[in-house]
């Protein structure tokens, strides 16, 4: 089995990285995908730093299955929390997920709401899902499973995550997560996004997310390392 790993950025892969014994490095859409194994698993993996934003997520997941018929996708991360029973440190697990910034209600649509396919709501894989939160529990983490809305912003007015809360009712937002459900959803690849909460989306978010942005990440990291081991 071939599972692909997708972080946003450097630090949320840099350690699953460094426990990674890379076979090979192929270069595409101007990012590194390293494939190789973890000495806890007979499994294959594939892991890529994509670059923020929904786009860049897309296109890498898109890759993942094109180019290494990945059987399976991570998407590993941090996020900001929308439910207020939510902290920092805290672990959210998908399941499913929703683009908060969708909107054509000018249309008469409903927000998030994507014209013209059968859904707007991506939903996880339950097996993914399930080793997830038994790999969290076993580590001690509150787990939460849910919604996860993502969009092409970085959350810190209580105007904005109140509506997002509003409308879509999520755990917790971020800026991949969705589109790479997107990918899976229209490739038919089975999914899961796991996010450590790093800030609680709302005046001095910026502030929480430098302070905890990188215990998060190495706390998603050390997920995903036990979660390839059951899988």
């Amino acid at each position: 089995m071939t599972i692909g790993i997708i972080g946003a950025m450097e630090e949320e892969i840099k350690n699953i990285l460094e426990d990674m014994n890379v076979i090979k490095t192929t270069n595409a859409l101007g990012l590194d995908f390293y494939l190789g194994s973890l000495s806890n698993s007979s499994n294959s993996i594939v892991l890529v730093r994509s670059g923020i934003g929904k786009v860049n997520a897309a296109l890498c997941a898109q890759v993942l299955i094109d180019l290494f018929a990945v059987d399976a996708v991570i998407n590993v991360g941090v996020a900001g929390a929308i439910d207020k029973n939510i902290k920092i440190g805290d672990i959210v697990i998908s399941k499913d997920a929703i683009q908060h910034d969708f909107d054509t209600s000018a249309l008469g649509d409903e927000p998030g709401y994507i014209s013209r396919m059968d859904t707007s709501v991506f939903v996880a894989d339950e097996r993914l899902v399930d080793i997830a939160k038994e790999v969290v529990e076993e580590i001690g983490f509150p787990v939460y499973e849910g919604r996860i809305a993502s969009g092409d912003q970085f959350v810190s007015d209580p105007s904005v995550k109140d509506r997002i809360a509003r409308l879509f009712n999520p755990m917790c937002c971020e800026m991949e997560g969705a589109a790479i459900a997107h990918a899976c959803y229209l490739n038919k690849v089975p999914f899961v996004i796991i996010r450590a909460i790093s800030d609680n989306a709302e005046e001095g978010s910026d502030v929480n997310y430098e302070r905890f942005f990188r215990e998060s990440a190495v706390t998603a990291g050390r997920i995903i390392k036990n979660m390839i081991a059951k899988i």
